[in-house]
C-alpha cells in the first residue's frame, strides 16, 4: 500500500491528512494523485466509498496558490448533498494551507451566496444550475480557474445537466486541467471526455470490483402487491442496525415511510421536494440512530456519506445498472460487510439480468420469507435481550416478584409469556401504497430502443446522441415524469 508520505505532498497538506486520520492511500488515490500533480487530465472510474474525493481534492489543494485571492478550482457535482459533502472534505484537506472553499447550490439564498463569493474563495463546489446562474449574473468569475472537476459524471448525464456543463466549461480557460470521476463509463460520458479533455489518463476500478465484493447481493421475486409484506418480514428477520430503502418516485418514498411508521418501525424519507433544512435534519437523525430506516430516491441519496449502514433494500429495482451500483454502495464500507436485497416483479427479470451483466456480478436468489420465519426472527431478538438481562446485576430487585409468580405458575409458562410480551407480533395495520409500473429493460446496444416509445426505465443512455446532447422528445419526458430528478434542469438549477 502507498502512504500519503510517499506522494510528495507539502507539509501543510500532509499534516491536514494526518489530522483526518488518513495514513494509507486507497487504490484510486494512489494512482490518481501523482497523475494530477503532474498536470495530467484524468478519468477516474470508481464507485462511492473508494476515497475519490481525496483523490481529486488533495492535488487540487496542492495546486492552489493561497496568496492569490481568486477562484482557482471548480468542482461540479450533481446534487446539493454531494456538493456539501465534497466541500466539507476539501475544507479539511485544505485546512493546513488555509484554502477557502465555498459550496453553492440550489435551495440556498442566492444573495447570501453572492456575499460569500465576494470573500474570494479559492475553490467552488457547486451544482450545475446554480453555478450557471452565478456565471450569468457575473457574480462567478472563472478567468483564473486552472482545474475543473466533474464529480459523478454519470449522474449528471442522467439528470440532464450536459448542456449546463458545456456552458460552464465554455467560461473556463481552455488551458485548464480537467478531471472526470464516474462510477460507470457509458458511451455519452466517454464522448464528454473526448470533447473536453486533453489526452486523459484513465484510472479504472476493475469490473469485478464494481459493486464491492464485501456486499452480499440477493434478489427476491415478488408481485407488486406483496412487496411491503415481504419487506416487513425481512426487516423482522434480519433486524438491520441502519437500513436504507430505495423507492423509485417521491410518492413511493412518502408512502413507504408512512407505512413503515404505521407498522411500528422508525423511518423517515428524503427526496428532491423536501427543503434543504428538512433533508439535513432527517440525515442527522439517521446518522445518530434516532431513526433506523431511511427511505430515499436515487437523487436524494446520491453522494451521502453515512457510515454504519448494514442493509440496503431496493424496494423498486433501479432504472439502470449505474443507479444500482450507487445504491448498494451505501453499505459494505470501510472493510465491513453489507447486505443488499433487490425486489423484482416477474416482468423485471430482464432488468435484473441487465444489471448483473453490466456489474459482472450475479445476485443470489432469496426465497420470500414466511410469516413463521418472521416471528421466529423476532423471537430470537427477544431471547438475546433476555440473555443480556440475565447478566445485569440490577435484576436482583425483581427476584422476589419472580419467586411469587413461580409459586402460582410453572417456569416454562412464565418464560413463554415474557417472550410473547417482548416479541413484536404480526401487524396488519392498513397501509396504502400506490402500485408502480415495472421497469422494462432495454439493451443499450439495441437501436430499436430509440423507436419513440419513451417507456419508464428504458435505456437512459440512449436518450443522448453521440455528443451527449438530449433530444427534443427526451426533454419532454424529463419535464413530465413524476420521478425524482424529472425535469432535471428546472428542478435542480435553483
Amino acid at each position: 500500500m502507498t502512504t500519503f508520505n510517499e506522494l510528495g505532498l507539502s507539509n501543510e497538506t500532509r499534516s491536514a491528512i494526518e489530522r483526518m486520520g488518513f495514513e494509507e492511500a486507497t487504490p484510486i488515490q494512489a494512482e490518481t494523485i501523482p497523475l494530477c500533480l503532474a498536470g495530467k487530465d484524468v478519468i477516474g472510474q470508481a464507485q462511492t466509498g473508494t476515497g475519490k474525493t481525496a483523490a481529486f481534492g488533495v492535488p487540487l489543494v496542492e495546486k492552489v496558490d493561497k496568496d492569490l485571492d481568486t477562484i482557482q478550482g471548480l468542482i461540479i457535482a450533481p446534487t446539493r448533498e454531494l456538493a456539501i459533502q465534497v466541500s466539507e472534505e476539501l475544507y479539511k484537506i485544505g485546512s493546513g494551507k488555509r484554502v477557502r472553499v465555498l459550496p453553492i447550490y440550489g435551495g440556498q439564498d442566492i444573495s447570501r451566496q453572492i456575499k460569500s463569493l465576494k470573500k474570494r474563495p479559492h475553490i467552488i463546489v457547486g451544482t450545475p444550475g446554480r453555478m450557471l446562474d452565478h456565471i450569468n449574473r457575473k457574480t462567478l468569475k472563472l478567468q483564473n480557474v486552472h482545474t475543473v472537476i466533474l464529480d459523478e459524471a454519470d449522474e449528471m448525464l442522467n439528470m440532464g445537466f450536459i448542456e449546463d456543463i458545456e456552458s460552464i466549461l465554455s467560461n473556463v480557460p481552455t488551458d485548464r486541467q480537467t478531471l472526470l470521476f464516474s462510477a460507470t463509463m457509458p458511451g455519452p460520458i466517454r464522448s464528454i471526455a473526448e470533447r473536453f479533455m486533453k489526452d486523459p489518463e484513465t484510472v479504472r476500478v476493475k469490473a469485478k470490483e464494481m459493486t464491492v465484493p464485501n456486499i452480499q447481493q440477493y434478489y427476491v421475486e415478488v408481485h407488486e402487491k406483496r412487496k411491503f409484506e415481504i419487506l416487513q418480514r425481512l426487516l423482522d428477520i434480519q433486524t438491520p442496525e441502519l437500513a436504507i430503502v430505495f423507492g423509485r418516485t417521491k410518492r413511493r418514498v412518502d408512502e413507504l415511510s408512512e407505512a413503515l411508521n404505521l407498522r411500528g418501525y422508525s423511518a423517515e424519507g428524503i427526496h428532491g421536494d423536501l427543503s434543504q433544512a428538512k433533508r439535513i435534519s432527517v440525515l442527522r437523525k439517521f446518522k445518530e440512530g434516532s431513526i433506523d430506516i431511511l427511505v430515499a430516491t436515487d437523487v436524494a441519496a446520491r453522494g451521502l456519506d453515512i457510515s454504519g449502514v448494514t442493509h440496503v433494500y431496493n424496494f423498486d429495482i433501479p432504472q439502470d445498472p449505474e443507479s444500482y451500483v450507487h445504491r448498494i454502495g451505501r453499505t459494505g464500507r470501510a472493510g465491513k460487510t453489507g447486505l443488499a436485497v433487490t425486489f423484482i416483479t416477474p416482468r423485471e427479470i430482464g432488468q435484473l439480468k441487465n444489471i448483473e451483466r453490466i456489474t459482472n456480478r450475479k445476485m443470489d436468489r432469496m426465497k420470500p420469507p414466511t410469516m413463521a420465519e418472521a416471528i421466529e426472527g423476532q423471537q430470537k431478538i427477544t431471547v438475546e435481550k433476555l440473555l443480556e438481562a440475565v447478566t445485569d446485576e440490577s435484576i436482583s430487585h425483581y427476584r422476589q416478584t419472580a419467586e411469587e409468580l413461580l409459586e402460582e405458575h410453572d417456569s416454562i409458562t412464565l418464560l413463554s409469556a415474557a417472550i410473547k410480551l417482548m416479541t413484536k407480533g404480526p401487524d396488519d395495520t392498513p397501509v396504502n401504497l400506490t402500485s408502480e409500473p415495472p421497469v422494462v429493460s432495454k439493451s443499450r446496444g439495441d437501436n430499436r430502443s430509440n423507436s419513440g416509445n419513451n417507456k419508464r426505465g428504458g435505456g437512459r443512455s440512449n436518450s443522448y446522441n453521440s455528443k451527449g446532447k438530449r433530444g427534443t422528445s427526451v426533454r419532454k419526458s424529463y419535464r413530465n415524469n413524476n420521478k425524482d430528478g424529472g425535469g432535471g434542469n428546472n428542478r435542480y438549477k435553483d
